[in-house]
């Protein structure tokens, strides 16, 4: 089963002030902002705040990470679907991690898959594919090492949509920004207190503005795989 596609996002512009207009092609405009409640409906690309734990939940034969709101109701789940003997050996001896595809789904509240996150084997740099449940191409994620830094690059249709740029994988908050080189999602460490019915590990994943497509696919399935996926990528 797989849930339909994520609803047609507005624009982002290139800086964003609370209240006051933005300029688009020249245009003033008021960037729409996502509210503090769940007025869009709860789902991973409308709530402004996720967190997403790093602690795995048996579900069927994979192993699926819940993906929360900011008050703590379950919104989602990114479930490891990588079978095979050389997974396990991967696991325990990583230099065989290479020839081993990883794959990854992101799902909503009904565990219906929305996005595909595919590491394919053999890769002389990391890099994941990124579709939607049935297997239509969004882009790519590209792992672009660069001045002692690694670097994480969005390609859709041939051109650039988006990067990721993180001095530090493990203690560092990480930004995500848009080709323009405006900042449109966070990750940081730390969950807020006040969610304390979370499981004990857990990251926090902003994203405060409704983003246009591909690029909104892009962030979410890099910021709910970050930590599962890329972060051990390059590691």
């Amino acid at each position: 089963m797989t849930s339909s596609a994520p609803p047609p996002p507005g624009r982002f512009p290139d800086e964003v002030s609370p209240g006051r207009p933005q300029k688009w092609d020249g245009e003033p405009r008021i960037p729409e902002r996502r509210s503090p409640v769940r007025s869009y409906g709860g789902t991973l690309f409308t709530e402004p705040v996720l967190l997403v734990s790093r602690q795995p939940e048996a579900f069927g034969t994979s192993q699926e990470y819940g993906v929360y709101d900011q008050h703590g109701t379950r919104v989602g789940g990114v479930a490891d679907v990588s079978h095979g003997f050389l997974l396990k050996a991967a696991r325990l001896l990583p230099k065989y991690d290479q020839y081993v595809t990883h794959k990854f789904e992101v799902r909503d509240a009904n565990h219906s898959t929305v996005l595909k996150v595919t590491r394919p084997a053999k890769d002389p740099r990391p890099r994941f594919l990124v579709t939607r449940a049935d297997e239509t191409p969004i882009g790519e994620i590209l792992c672009e090492p660069t001045s002692g830094k690694s670097r994480f690059t969005f390609v859709a249709g041939g051109s650039i949509v988006g990067r990721v740029v993180a001095a530090d994988w493990r203690t560092g908050d990480i930004a995500i920004k848009n080709q323009t080189n405006a900042e449109v999602a966070r990750v940081r460490q730390s969950p807020p207190k006040s969610a304390s019915n979370l499981p004990p590990r857990t990251y926090v994943v902003e994203i405060p503005l409704q983003l246009p497509e591909p690029l909104a696919s892009m962030v979410v399935a890099t910021t709910l795989t970050i930590d599962t996926a890329l972060a051990r990528a390059i590691t």
